[in-house]
């Protein structure tokens, strides 16, 4: 794939309507249980119970996508949630502060990505949080064993998750140690900013999400998974090759990020596939993502 961003052929967009009217069609799957982490209206973590009802089930965390723009919420994550509750998995679907408004974009234009800080805040406090909440919640559930997983979007907040603890010193999200999870099983993750950027993937939500372009650099010190390197945490990719939302190339960069840092990252390319067969529960895709998910967790 070309490092341009370019215009996808008509065939592409097709092809990329007809997958997004698939994942969105599902019917949204009502959790067993939810929590709150803040006090916030979306620091809220919707959980599903393993649906043949066994214990010491893994926990899927899962951080869905949309840019990190207001419009798009877990609800729409629900039918993959039920997915792998009926793969045999407890899971957290978790809802994090989003952009809302246009603020300073163009009329017509789409809202502004994401809330600085408040989006990272919210994923660190759900993350820090949520060992206690799923043992309270999902009684069943082995909160010895999590996998954070994330599409898109909630792909590059599952990999910054997951490197918290190589942030730089003074960052507010930092761990003094590397979080207690079994891996990350990213979905078309936004993975590397400065290929992102380039390539202009979702209409520049990745500087809107660092506030603009004057305070980009100093914040993607704090908020880039591929800057945040080595991590030593077991990290998979899955990646549609026919992805025109955010292209193969901006996995590829971060897998290369990390291997320059000494570290091997899984990545998985699906011919075929492009950016929305990864939630749909109706898609073949979804099984792979689920047998990614079980490597990691058993």
């Amino acid at each position: 794939m070309s490092d341009s961003p370019g215009f996808p052929d008509s065939a592409a967009r097709d092809r990329d309507e007809a997958e997004s009217a698939s994942a969105f069609a599902h019917p949204p799957v009502a959790p067993d249980a939810t929590a709150a982490y803040g006090d916030h209206p979306d620091q809220v973590v919707d959980f599903y119970a393993p649906r043949d009802g066994r214990t010491g089930a893994p926990l899927v965390v899962f951080l869905h996508g949309g840019a990190w723009r207001s419009r798009y919420d877990r609800v729409h994550a629900s039918p993959l949630a039920d997915f792998l509750a009926r793969r045999g998995f407890a899971v957290a679907n978790v809802e994090y502060r989003r952009g809302g408004g246009s603020g300073s974009a163009p009329a017509g234009a789409d809202p502004v990505a994401g809330r600085w800080p408040e989006t990272f805040d919210d994923v660190a406090a759900a993350l820090d949080a949520m060992s206690v909440l799923a043992a309270r919640e999902l009684p069943g559930a082995d909160v010895r064993r999590i996998v954070v997983a994330g599409h898109s979007a909630g792909g590059h907040l599952a990999l910054w998750a997951a490197a918290r603890h190589v942030l730089p010193e003074g960052s507010p999200w930092r761990l003094p140690a590397p979080p207690p999870l079994r891996g990350v099983v990213a979905l078309a993750p936004i993975a590397d900013f400065a290929a992102a950027v380039r390539l202009g993937v979702c209409g520049g939500a990745v500087t809107q999400l660092l506030g603009g372009e004057a305070d980009f650099a100093d914040r993607a010190a704090h908020a880039d998974p591929g800057v945040l390197l080595p991590t030593g945490i077991a990290t998979a990719i899955v990646q549609g090759v026919d992805d025109i939302v955010v292209p193969q190339a901006v996995s590829e960069a971060y897998v290369d990020a990390a291997a320059q840092a000494g570290e091997t990252v899984g990545l998985t390319l699906l011919g075929g596939v492009g950016h929305f067969p990864l939630i749909d529960p109706a898609a073949d895709a979804c099984a792979v993502v689920a047998e990614e998910i079980t490597q990691l967790a058993w």
